[in-house]
């Protein structure tokens, strides 16, 4: 009988993710998944989502985007230009990323044939690949008369005799009537081994499952025409330049049109003011939280190297939302975000005083922002809408939060395959072929939304 020796490991010896087969993809990503739901990942969100950015982009070939600047820059909204150097929050959660494998290694010693690794000074994952020992056999038996001879010195060889010279007449008649069942079973034996290799052919050359995100935008990748990103642009009044003449402390204030874009004026609550006190200024008026937005989706659809094009206020109108995919983000500054979703399953809408998220069947939940003592917002609240056909006869995505703060959420979220896997892994199977909406619910710390997280899920 032969041998094996436990399993050995061998290193990645691919430079790029299209050296990888479609098996090894499915079972890196199968195995990311088992790493991000263990008790030793689920305690850090931050560490999920590092570990799962890392690992999406080495899969995709994706290695400009595994550099410190960039990931600081992708998962932490740090600056584009930030200093690495006075801001080491890449380096920091790196290092606990590395801790945290070794601990699932640790305790998980059954692997399921890959195990995946972030080298110091390194934000590249690699892979190692469980593989067999070579198969050993055992040394051949000698005929015991043989042995004895090996032991005085001489071997002496035979010629091989037929066994039936040496058999009784019964015995040869009894091998040569099994001869037919040996052919039979070898013959069987043959087609079952032609069959597991034509099996294994086929799954090697099978296309590795979409992850949630590819099937959340498939209707927009597949389609032939540009995604178009739509911006609103409410109308912005600002006080004239006499009015700031009349409140400034010295004749050299607010001359010019920086100090009067950057500064208030010298305003007291009981002042008296007359609507020819305000312009408008056409050129101002995006919500930063929208401009985040829709700078994270097009940047994935510029990873994914789908077309997409940026639109803002009135550079958009329903033909062009008839011809296109879009993303509408935002929600009481954009008409076409209200008039998309009022009659949906989760809808916006103003109780008193108060911009709310309303579900339109029961349980009926309401979802409002909450501030602090000093007015800021310390929560907020956002809806995704997927719709397969809309009103405009296109696939059409809106992000939209009650504030800035949550449509920016939001915006992270439909980009962040991580965010789409757990909102959607309760869903029907066949969400992909349906409508959807996810209600999601964002922490503001210094004026920054946290990780993103559904709070509720429609799909019809």
């Amino acid at each position: 009988m032969g041998s094996t020796t436990g399993p050995t490991w061998r290193e990645d010896v691919h430079s790029d993710a299209g050296a990888l087969s479609d098996l090894e993809r499915m079972a890196v990503l199968h195995e990311l998944e088992a790493i991000l739901s263990s008790p030793i990942f689920q305690t850090s969100k931050r560490c999920q989502q590092f570990l799962s950015y890392v690992v999406q982009h080495r899969l995709e070939g994706n290695h400009d985007r595994l550099k410190e600047r960039t990931i600081g820059v992708d998962l932490f909204h740090r600056p584009a230009g930030y200093a690495t150097g006075d801001d080491p929050v890449v380096r920091v959660q790196a290092g606990e990323v590395r801790r945290r494998l070794e601990k699932y290694y640790s305790a998980n010693t059954a692997h399921s044939g890959v195990c995946i690794e972030i080298h110091v000074g390194s934000y590249t994952p690699e892979f190692r690949w469980e593989t067999a020992a070579p198969y050993q056999r055992e040394p051949p038996q000698t005929h015991p008369a043989l042995q004895e001879e090996a032991t005085n010195g001489t071997v002496h060889e035979q010629e091989p005799r037929p066994a039936e010279w040496s058999a009784s007449p019964e015995t040869n008649r009894s091998r040569r009537n099994r001869k037919p069942l040996v052919w039979v079973l070898s013959a069987i034996g043959l087609a079952v081994f032609a069959a597991l290799v034509t099996i294994g052919s086929v799954i090697s050359r099978s296309p590795a499952p979409k992850s949630t995100l590819e099937q959340f935008w498939s209707p927009a990748l597949s389609s032939s025409q540009p995604v178009l990103i739509c911006l609103a642009k409410p109308a912005v009044y600002l006080p004239s330049v006499k009015l700031y003449q009349r409140h400034s402390k010295t004749p050299k204030q607010f001359t010019s049109q920086f100090e009067r874009l950057s500064q208030r004026p010298d305003l007291q609550p009981n002042d008296k003011m007359v609507w020819g006190d305000m312009v408008e200024y056409p050129d101002y008026g995006l919500a930063a939280g929208d401009v985040y937005a829709a700078t994270g989706i097009s940047a994935l659809f510029g990873q994914i190297g789908k077309k997409n094009q940026v639109r803002i206020g009135g550079n958009y109108s329903f033909e062009d939302l008839r011809n296109s995919p879009a993303v509408v983000i935002g929600a009481f500054n954009n008409r076409w975000t209200m008039q998309m979703t009022s009659t949906l399953h989760f809808a916006f809408a103003e109780e008193g005083d108060q911009s709310i998220i309303r579900e339109e069947a029961p349980p009926a939940r309401r979802w409002r922002s909450e501030t602090d003592p000093n007015g800021r917002t310390i929560e907020d609240y956002a809806v995704i809408t997927r719709l397969l056909d809309s009103k405009t006869g296109q696939f059409v995505v809106v992000v939209a939060g009650i504030k800035s703060y949550g449509t920016q959420a939001a915006g992270e979220f439909v980009s962040n395959p991580e965010y789409l896997r757990k909102a959607l892994q309760a869903a029907p199977h066949d969400w992909p072929a349906k409508n959807v909406q996810i209600v999601i619910q964002a922490t503001i710390t210094d004026l920054l939304p946290g990780p993103p997280q559904a709070v509720a899920v429609y799909v019809w």
